[in-house]
Order: structure tokens, then C-alpha cells, then sequence
């Protein structure tokens, strides 16, 4: 299969996706890794924008069960496109993955096994909301293959938690890490999202006291974004909430951090900490993410999930109904594609790697970058390490910035 063009028909048997065989060439060879999207929620969190759908919304246009089979469907085509590389890492994302229930997600996983098999030591994540969660769902992902949670616990603040729309309650996430820590999961990540509209300086305080309470070995933090076309946008447009504020989320950000590195967890992502990088059960890090931020191959399936294999970057159909029934039609559920240039594939690892706590290779850098590259350290927001550009506390706050410098 690595050496030929692998073809499959999407979107009627006219408009064919093909992975050219140079992109074929090497998989197995990187880090590849699964990524299955669940698209159900409970309800609509008023601040997110991803490709989610609740009951309502689906009607018997779509329902779990059709979403499975479709499932299935995509991970054989995948298998026999790719040659079916062991997985490395498996990340199930949603949407509300828990709402599958321990059962459903040992299915999922199992189908995950049967196309692309898993490979020795494999990482395999599952999202999971507090309130659906229990510790009878923990025992049944540990007996299933999972191993590593991730749990979204937003804030410890009841009323910071009204404002994003999150229906658990505020020690539901903590209790709910432990339970997952009692069922064997040596890995358990917290989210936590900073700078939400009426949170105050002791609303975070809580929150990371709950965190360290909790005995997790990760934990993401992202400050707060306003998406267009959401709820929460609506509400900022219309006056009824203020928009965040960039010193607020700078100063939560320097706070958040110091508290995590206090405590032993040490930033290795510009959003995310981890306890160690190795210790007696394995990489704290979560490698599934390593994976796509230093340039890996992942086959996402599921309505709107995004794929990349060798250069070839495409995106599913997102309508569960739609996802489903091309799939029963035998078509790769494909809504469109791209194929990066070295420019490209450049400017993305330098977005990505300058992110990383192990930094941007400066070799990988032209004369004029190099230049950037060192102006930004006069500045303060970098230090060069081994060869590599690696931000400053200051520069991990205008990260964004630091590598608009380097690229221009």
C-alpha cells in the first residue's frame, strides 16, 4: 500500500480522496495516532464553537448507534488506505465522549483494535464530563484498554461554572479524578479554563487548590476565547457580559503557572503541564498531542474530525447524518482537502514547536528567521538552549507574537 496511490471514492464516485503514495511513504515509521470524535453533548456549553450536536438538534436524523457503524466503517477504510499502522496513541474527543458510557467507549476502542491494532504501550485518552462519570464508567474503561482521563472541570467556582453553561458542580470533577485514580489510572488530566467573565482572583485560587487536591499528574489551562457565533458571543455583543480582559488573562496565566510549578507539575506546552516527563507508568506528557505538535501522522474519524498523513491534510463531513450515510454508501465521509507546500509545513512547525518547553530548532531556521529569531531573545522573551529557541515565562504570555517575529 506504501507505494501506490491509495483511492477511495467520497462525495459520489466522481470526486474520488486519494492519498498520493510519496504521502503513504514512512507511515508507520512516525508517530501515528488515532483521534475519534463523538459529537453528542447533553447540552450546548455557551462558549464552545466545536462540532457538537445534542438530541434535540439530531432528531432521528442521527443517533449514536448509526454514528457507531459509521464509525466502524471509516476506521476498515482507514486501515486498508494506511496499511494499517499500530496505532501509538488513541484520543477520543467530543463533544461528550462519557456519554457513551464505559461500555460504548470500550466498543469504540475495540473497533480502534480491529482495523488499526494498537501498539505495545499505546496511550489511549478518553474525555469525560464530572456528571457523567461514575466509578463503576472508571473500572469499565480501565478493564476495556483505556489509559489516561481527561476530565473537564473548567473552574471550581459554582457561579463561574453557570456563566460557561457547565452543569456538573463544583467538586464533581475533583471526586471524580480520584475515582479514576481508585480505578488504576495512573494519568489523570484536569481542564481548566481562566478568564471567564465575573471570576475573580480567589475563584482561581479554588480552583487550583482543587486541582492539586485531586492528585492529577496533568493539567491543561486555556484562557478563555469568545467564538464567534456561539451563545456566549451573542451575550458579549449584546452588553450582557464583558469581554475578557488580555491583563487579566496574562496575570491568571503567571498565577496559574507559578501554583502548578510549585507543586511539581512543570509547563511542557504553552497550555499544558505535566508532573514529570517519564516516571514508573510511562510519559506524564500527553503524547497523542506530541504527536500532532511535532508533526506526526493521525487519521481523525468521526463527523468534523480533521486527518493528517504525509503532508495531506483533510476534514470530515460534519453532520452526523451525513458522516453516517456516506459511509453506508461505502465513501470516505471527506468534505475537503489540502495538500501542504514546504512553506507550509514550515511555518506550521515553527507555530507549533516554539509552543513546546523543548523549543524551535534554530537549524531549522533560514539567515533572516535566525536574525528574529535572535532579536527576540535581546527582548527577553526567549534563551537558547542546545540549539533551541525556547520562550521565556514572559514569552510564553505573547507567544503568538514571539513567532510572528520569527516568521516575518
Amino acid at each position: 500500500m506504501n507505494a501506490t496511490t491509495a483511492v477511495f471514492p467520497h462525495q459520489g464516485e466522481a470526486t474520488p480522496f486519494a492519498l498520493p503514495a510519496r504521502s503513504l511513504e514512512g507511515v508507520g515509521t512516525r508517530p501515528f495516532g488515532v483521534y475519534i470524535h463523538v459529537p453528542f453533548c447533553a447540552t450546548r456549553c455557551g462558549y464552545c464553537d466545536f462540532n457538537t450536536y445534542t438530541a434535540g438538534e439530531l432528531g432521528t436524523s442521527a443517533s449514536p448507534q448509526s454514528w457507531m457503524e459509521g464509525l466502524r466503517r471509516e476506521l476498515d477504510l482507514a486501515a486498508e488506505m494506511t496499511g494499517a499502522p499500530l496505532a501509538e496513541t488513541v484520543f477520543v474527543g467530543g463533544g461528550t465522549p462519557s456519554l457513551l458510557g464505559g461500555d460504548g467507549l470500550s466498543d469504540v476502542l475495540s473497533a480502534v483494535r480491529s482495523s488499526f491494532g494498537l501498539a505495545p504501550g499505546a496511550e489511549v485518552t478518553t474525555e469525560s464530563n464530572p456528571e457523567s462519570t461514575s466509578p463503576e464508567f472508571f473500572d469499565a474503561l480501565r478493564a476495556g484498554g483505556f489509559t489516561r482521563i481527561s476530565l473537564g472541570m473548567q473552574s471550581a467556582a459554582q457561579h463561574v461554572l453557570a456563566i460557561l453553561d457547565r452543569t456538573h458542580t463544583p467538586g464533581r470533577a475533583v471526586a471524580a479524578a480520584k475515582e479514576a485514580r481508585a480505578a488504576g489510572f495512573s494519568h489523570v488530566n484536569l481542564d481548566l479554563i481562566y478568564g471567564t467573565p465575573g471570576e475573580r482572583d480567589v475563584d482561581l485560587d479554588a480552583s487550583l487548590d482543587a486541582v492539586l487536591s485531586a492528585g492529577v499528574d496533568h493539567v491543561s489551562a486555556y484562557a478563555l476565547i469568545v467564538e464567534d457565533g456561539t451563545a456566549m458571543a451573542r451575550k458579549v455583543r449584546r452588553g450582557e457580559l464583558p469581554a475578557p480582559d488580555d491583563d487579566v488573562l496574562a496575570s491568571r496565566y503567571e498565577r496559574i503557572d507559578a501554583r502548578l510549578a510549585e507543586a511539581g507539575l512543570h509547563w511542557y506546552e504553552v497550555s499544558n503541564w505535566a508532573k514529570t516527563e517519564t516516571s514508573e507508568s510511562g510519559d506524564t506528557r500527553c503524547r497523542h498531542n506530541l504527536g500532532y505538535w511535532d508533526g506526526g501522522d493521525w487519521w481523525g474519524a468521526g463527523p468534523g474530525a480533521h486527518s493528517h498523513v504525509g503532508g495531506i491534510r483533510w476534514w470530515n463531513v460534519k453532520h452526523p447524518a451525513r458522516y453516517a450515510e456516506q459511509l453506508a454508501a461505502g465513501s470516505l465521509p471527506v468534505g475537503g482537502s489540502e495538500e501542504l507546500t514546504a512553506d507550509d509545513v514550515h511555518v506550521e512547525r515553527v507555530m507549533l514547536t516554539a509552543r513546546l518547553r523543548t523549543g524551535l530548532p534554530l537549524a531549522e531556521l533560514d539567515a533572516s528567521e535566525k536574525d528574529s529569531a535572535a532579536q527576540v531573545v535581546a527582548d527577553g522573551l526567549a534563551v537558547v538552549e542546545d540549539g533551541h529557541l525556547i520562550l521565556t515565562g514572559r514569552g510564553r504570555l505573547l507567544a503568538d507574537a514571539v513567532i510572528r517575529t520569527v516568521l516575518t
